[in-house]
């Protein structure tokens, strides 16, 4: 690491869980992060300004006036830009070391899984049921940890899948919560809950990448903003699941 690295970076290196061997790793690393809307923003923010080396912003709508209440990576300046380009500028104005790929587009199938197998981690900030189904998919086929988020009016929700074989993944959880197709456009949000997800889910990513710490892994926490109340069930492998279940043994 360069002098400069070591100094920018000081704060974490310190940590004694992290040192200059978890810098090193975040340093090295590849995030994929699909969707750059409320909880991409800071998840995309923090992972940049920690020194995650390469981010993959996958988004495929363009910054609206409606976005910035919650949205902080965009700005009035940048309404009517795609998404991804927009928060691209933000990140490297934060952290011109970061390595940005900007992918403006819906992707699907092959190239998903292209893009799922390439990452050391996904961090799944879209916001409807269809995309984080296939993104599930792709990560357990290419057995690529994911960091799972959802928010909406004043909830919020986690969960890390890291695709052993005995763990969960997030088709399981589905089949113990049912389909939400709820958007934020339909029911509303307030803006700190996508920000508390959001950190949350670049924390358990830097975690994973680094090797330090205590996931949650096999377990959904829910946050209720009202009651400012977190809630942690422990989410078991469905052996019936069309997804995961191969895996186990």
């Amino acid at each position: 690491m360069t002098d400069l690295e070591l100094a920018r970076y000081s704060r974490q290196i310190l940590l004694p869980q992290f040192d200059v061997a978890g810098q090193l790793a975040l340093k090295n690393a590849r995030v994929l992060i699909i969707g750059l809307g409320g909880l991409g923003s800071p998840a995309a923010m923090y992972m940049a300004a920690a020194g995650v080396g390469a981010l993959v912003l996958v988004d495929d709508d363009v910054v609206d006036i409606s976005n910035l209440q919650r949205q902080v990576v965009h700005c009035e300046r940048r309404v009517g830009m795609t998404k991804v380009a927009s928060a691209k500028e933000q990140l490297m104005a934060l952290n011109s070391q970061v390595t940005i790929e900007c992918i403006a587009q819906r992707i699907e199938s092959d190239a998903l899984q292209a893009q799922v197998t390439r990452a050391d981690i996904v961090v799944d900030c879209s916001d409807n049921f269809a995309t984080r189904c296939a993104i599930n998919a792709a990560c357990v086929k290419g057995q690529t940890p994911l960091v799972s988020g959802a928010a909406i009016r004043f909830e919020g929700q986690i969960a890390v899948f890291n695709q052993s074989q005995e763990a969960p993944c997030y088709q399981c959880l589905y089949g113990l919560l049912g389909e939400q197709n709820l958007s934020c456009s339909q029911a509303g949000v307030l803006s700190p809950i996508v920000g508390i997800v959001g950190a949350y889910q670049a924390l358990e990513a830097i975690k994973v990448l680094a090797g330090v710490g205590e996931g949650i892994n096999g377990r959904v926490q829910f946050f209720d903003g009202l009651k400012a109340q977190w809630r942690e069930f422990i989410l078991k492998k469905d052996k019936a699941c069309t997804i995961c279940a191969g895996l186990v043994d």
